[in-house]
């Protein structure tokens, strides 16, 4: 009795895991998921990506975050592509997503695309994983570490404007904030400071930060936290008058490619928005950045270790999900 009562509160405390956490918990992903399905998946992809690259850098920065906002609403599951209907407006329409660049989601069509002309692997392969494959590609083709990318998630089932409010970081987020929000996805402070640094490439516009350079308090009109030489930078590029629209490199020094500068420019006040130069200025993540400032490998191995937890946000698998035939519409 003793044993069975064991088993039925072991039981009891999981289901309780899984109602309170249920981002956290995914489908069994591995490595070389189509080797039997569509072997050159991964070789299609990758020359889907290099192509795009070869047209535009944009592609880099709009990849990586379209997978980070798939990844942290609905989980994995490339929801974000999915195109409003006359009846539904999608995630791709909050706010919150409205400035992702059009690039990533054309890298990831251009890729199904391209992996439905053969005709064993078509409508086998999940925008999802392609979303995953892309987004390790972008960051390799840029200068990052490559790494192998667990496979094996099916596409979401839906797509919502509401299911975006509240989950995505915000440019004036303290660490505590980026710490909740990460842990409430199965990553930590570490994660967290790591994801952060894919802000090493691609562009923010104007609106996101001016405050921090015009408008910061009363008493203080800029942020005493940004370097004194790169707030005139910062003006020259986005007077108080301009298009909040415009938009500029978020590294100053190495934009276009995807290293640890990131951490160099925080150590020096030079993070464009308050999420990011808190990482510094709070003592309790600074002895990380200061890390990685510094060894460059030790960086690239914590984000590939981040880059792979967080791909195992809210996989879908079984009922809960299919594989689109057009990325961009619900089956």
């Amino acid at each position: 009795m003793a044993r069975f009562n064991f088993s039925v509160i072991l039981i009891l405390s999981f289901s309780l895991y899984l109602f309170l956490y249920p981002s956290t918990v995914s489908a069994e992903l591995k490595r070389n998921y189509y080797a039997d399905i569509c072997p050159d998946v991964e070789s299609i992809v990758r020359k889907t990506v290099e192509k795009k690259f070869k047209e535009t850098f944009v592609t880099v920065p709009a990849t990586l975050r379209l997978f980070f906002h798939d990844c942290f609403v609905e989980g994995c599951d490339a929801s974000v592509i999915v195109q409003s209907t006359g009846s539904n407006k999608a995630e791709k329409d909050h706010p919150d997503n409205l400035s992702l660049a059009g690039d990533g989601f054309d890298t990831v069509i251009r890729a199904k695309q391209a992996i439905d002309e053969v005709s064993s692997c078509k409508n086998k392969v999940s925008c999802a994983d392609i979303l995953a494959m892309a987004t390790r590609d972008v960051v390799a083709l840029s200068g990052g570490p490559s790494y192998a990318v667990e496979l094996g998630r099916l596409d979401g089932l839906s797509s919502t404007e509401s299911s975006v409010d509240g989950k995505l970081p915000q440019p004036t987020f303290n660490l505590r904030q980026l710490n909740s929000m990460f842990a409430a996805n199965g990553l930590d402070q570490s994660d967290m400071i790591a994801l952060s640094a894919a802000h090493t490439v691609g562009f923010a516009h104007c609106a996101k930060f001016s405050d921090r350079i015009y408008n910061y308090s009363r008493k203080n009109p800029v942020d005493p936290t940004i370097n004194n030489t790169y707030v005139p930078e910062l003006k020259q590029l986005c007077p108080q008058d301009v298009d909040p629209r415009i938009a500029i490199n978020m590294d100053p020094n190495t934009p276009n490619t995807f290293d640890n500068v990131y951490f160099k420019n925080l150590q020096q006040h030079k993070g464009l928005f308050t999420s990011d130069q808190v990482l510094y200025t709070d003592t309790r993540s600074r002895p990380t950045v200061n890390a990685w400032a510094s060894d460059s490998d030790s960086f690239n191995k914590a984000f590939i270790a981040a880059m792979t937890k967080m791909g195992r946000v809210g996989v879908k698998s079984g009922n809960n999900g299919n594989i689109r035939h057009d990325c961009s519409v619900l089956n």
